[in-house]
C-alpha cells in the first residue's frame, strides 16, 4: 500500500514539473445546502442558486511557487453552516495537495500502531478537544467560544471535502474531530512544545534552529510603514498555498465580526496560516516569530483542559478584535504553553503618515507556558524606526523564565535580545529601506560567506543561518559547528510577505516563494544531498521565482521593480 501512494504521489510530482511554468486555469467549486435535509453537496464550475460557499483555486507552484485560493461564504446562512461549507470547499478543491503536504511533513510521525510518546499526545489531543467542546457546549453565548466552535467546524469541513464524495455528510456536522487526522494538520507548530511537555524521547527541534525574521520599518520621515516576514522551516514544507477568506461571522449582537475578511499565507489542509502573517480587514496585520521554550521546569504548565491551541487562538483574535490591544487580550485567554510566540499587531487605522507622536500601531506579545506578557510599542518603533523580531525574546521576564540566560551562559551573545546576528543585521542595515524594494532586499538577504556578522566560531568560519533568509543547505556537510542549527540540513527561508500602508488599503502584499536566491544560487532539490530523506512530492525542482502582488484573488500580479543585485546591499 505505502508503494503504491508513493507511485501516485510521484507520478503527481512528476507531471507537475513536466508542466513547466504555464499558468493553470482556476477550479471553481461551489457548496449547496438543503436547510431541511442538512445536506451539503458540492457542485462544479456551475454556479447553484443560493450557494453556500464559492472556492476558486489556481496551481501556479511552478510558475511563482505559491497555489492560490479564494474561500467566500454567503451571510444568508448561519455561522456554523458558512464554517462548515468553507472548509468543504477548501478540502474538496485541494486535496491533491492535501495529500502530498500530508505525506510531505506528516506521515511517519505517528503511524499505527502508536509508540508510548504517540499515545500520550493523541490522549492529550483527544482531551484538549474534548474539553473545548464542553465549553462550546456550556457558552453559546460567548463570542470566544462561538468562534473556537466555528474554527472547529471549518477544519471539519476540510476533513469531509478532502474525502469528498466518498464521504458525503447528511446532518448536522461535528466539532469532535480525529485529533491525529484533518486536525493534525493545524498543530505543527505545537507539537515542538508538546514533545518536550509530553516527553518525546528524541525530539524534532534542533538545539537554536531560527524559525521566521520579521521587521516593522518607518520609513524616512514616516511617509510610511511596513510590515514584513519571512518564515523559517523545513524544506519539505515549501508546498505553499496564498489564501483569501471572506466569512461574514457575527459577533454576539449579530453584526459581522471586524475581520470578516483576511489574507495569508499558508498550506495545504491548514485553516490558519502558521507562518504566520495575517491582513484582517479590520486593519490590522498580525505575524509572529517562534521564541520557544528552553526551560523544561514550565512544561508542568501545559495541560488538555483550560487551554486552548495556539493556532485556534491566533485565528479567534484575528476575527474579533478591532485594535492591537483587543487582539492582544483576546490572544492571552487560555494559554497552552505551545506554539511559543513572539506576536506582533499592526494596527494601519492609527498610523498618519509624517506624525510619530502615534500610540496603538504596534503591539507585541511574548507567550511561554505559563505566562503572557505584551505591550504597546508604539513609542519605540517611532524612536528607533523600525522593530525586529528573530526567535528571542524581547522582554525580560520571558527572556529569564524561558531559560534563555542558560543558553547565553553555554553558548554566548548567539542567543541575546541584542547580540545575536540577526539583530546586529537589522540593527545595521535597517536604515537602508527606503522603498518597498530595498525592505523586500533587507528580507532577502543572505551574505553568509562575505558579511562578517555572518561569522560564528564554526569550520568554515561562517554560517548561512547567520543572516535574514537562512540557506542551511548551504553550509557545508563536512563543516564543524558549535550547535546543530549553524549547521548543514534542510531549513532555511522559506518565502518573504511585506505590505505597506498603500497596499494594506488594498488588501495586497508582495511575496516571493522559496529560499532566498539574491545573493546565492537557488535552491534545487534534483542537486540537493539530502533529497532521498525529505519529501517533496508537488515541488517544483528549482526555487528561483520573482516577486507577485497578492490581493486576495487567484489572478495575482507580478511585482515587477525588484531587482536584487546579487552582491547584497552595502
Amino acid at each position: 500500500m505505502a508503494d503504491m501512494l508513493y507511485l501516485f504521489l510521484f507520478c503527481l510530482f512528476f507531471a507537475a514539473v513536466c508542466n513547466g511554468r504555464e499558468h493553470s486555469a482556476p477550479s471553481v467549486a461551489y457548496v449547496s445546502y438543503d436547510i431541511n435535509r442538512h445536506d451539503y453537496t458540492i457542485v462544479d464550475s456551475t454556479e447553484p442558486g443560493n450557494f453556500v460557499a464559492k472556492g476558486v483555486f489556481r496551481n501556479e507552484v511552478n510558475t511563482t511557487g505559491w497555489s492560490l485560493l479564494e474561500v467566500s461564504t454567503s451571510e444568508s446562512y448561519s455561522d456554523d453552516v458558512q464554517a462548515y461549507a468553507a472548509g468543504l470547499v477548501e478540502g474538496y478543491l485541494t486535496a491533491d495537495f492535501i495529500k502530498m503536504q500530508w505525506y510531505n511533513t506528516i506521515e511517519g510521525y505517528c503511524d499505527k500502531p502508536y509508540t508510548a510518546y504517540c499515545t500520550r499526545l493523541q490522549a492529550y489531543l483527544q482531551q484538549n478537544l474534548d474539553w473545548m467542546n464542553r465549553m462550546i457546549s456550556k457558552s453559546k453565548a460567548d463570542p470566544y467560544w462561538n468562534q473556537v466552535k466555528l474554527y472547529l467546524l471549518q477544519v471539519s469541513g476540510v476533513s469531509s471535502g478532502y474525502f469528498y464524495p466518498q464521504v458525503h455528510v447528511i446532518g448536522q456536522p461535528t466539532t469532535k474531530l480525529d485529533p491525529m487526522g484533518m486536525y493534525f494538520m493545524q498543530i505543527s507548530g505545537d507539537l515542538e512544545d508538546l514533545e518536550g511537555a509530553l516527553h518525546k524521547p528524541t525530539k524534532s527541534h534542533v538545539l537554536g534552529s531560527g524559525s521566521c525574521s520579521a521587521l516593522v520599518k518607518l520609513l524616512p520621515g514616516a511617509k510610511d510603514l511596513f510590515v514584513s516576514h519571512d518564515t523559517w522551516s523545513s524544506y519539505m514544507s515549501m508546498l505553499r498555498v496564498l489564501k483569501k477568506y471572506d466569512l461574514p461571522f457575527h459577533d454576539s449582537q449579530g453584526k459581522i465580526v471586524p475581520a470578516q475578511t483576511m489574507s495569508f499565507s499558508s498550506y495545504p489542509g491548514s485553516v490558519m496560516s502558521g507562518d504566520d502573517y495575517y491582513l484582517l480587514s479590520s486593519g490590522l496585520v498580525s505575524m509572529e516569530t517562534t521564541i520557544g521554550n528552553s526551560n523544561d521546569t514550565l512544561w508542568s504548565y501545559i495541560h488538555p483542559t483550560e487551554s486552548v491551541p495556539e493556532g485556534i487562538r491566533s485565528m479567534v483574535a484575528n476575527r474579533i478584535a478591532r485594535t492591537g490591544k483587543e487582539w492582544v487580550d483576546a490572544f492571552a485567554h487560555f494559554n497552552s504553553g505551545t506554539y511559543n510566540n513572539e506576536w506582533m499587531v499592526v494596527d494601519y487605522k492609527q498610523f498618519v503618515p509624517g506624525r510619530t507622536d502615534l500610540t496603538g500601531v504596534l503591539y507585541v506579545l511574548e507567550q511561554i507556558p505559563g505566562l503572557i506578557e505584551y505591550e504597546d510599542l508604539t513609542p519605540l518603533l517611532m524612536k528607533q524606526t523600525y522593530w525586529p523580531s528573530y526567535n528571542v525574546p524581547y522582554f525580560d521576564k520571558v527572556f529569564n523564565m524561558s531559560g534563555m540566560p542558560d543558553m547565553v551562559e553555554k553558548y554566548g551573545d548567539w542567543f541575546t535580545w541584542d547580540k545575536t546576528p540577526r539583530a546586529l543585521i537589522f540593527g545595521r542595515d535597517h536604515h537602508r529601506v527606503v522603498d518597498l524594494d530595498s525592505m523586500i532586499k533587507l528580507m532577502r538577504y543572505n551574505d553568509f560567506t562575505h558579511d562578517p556578522l555572518s561569522r560564528c566560531n564554526c569550520t568554515p568560519p561562517y554560517s548561512a543561518e547567520n543572516a535574514i533568509s537562512a540557506r542551511c543547505d548551504l553550509n557545508p556537510a563536512s563543516g564543524s559547528y558549535p550547535i546543530s542549527a549553524l549547521g548543514h540540513r534542510s531549513h532555511g527561508g522559506t518565502d518573504m510577505k511585506v505590505t505597506s500602508a498603500g497596499l494594506f488599503q488594498a488588501h495586497t502584499f508582495v511575496t516571493v516563494s522559496g529560499p532566498t536566491s539574491d545573493q546565492q544560487p537557488p535552491f534545487q532539490w534534483s542537486t540537493a544531498d539530502f533529497a532521498d530523506e525529505c519529501p517533496h512530492a508537488g515541488h517544483p525542482d528549482i526555487f528561483n521565482f520573482d516577486p507577485i502582488q497578492f490581493d486576495g484573488t487567484v489572478n495575482y500580479k507580478p511585482y515587477p521593480l525588484y531587482k536584487p543585485e546579487h552582491k547584497g546591499i552595502h
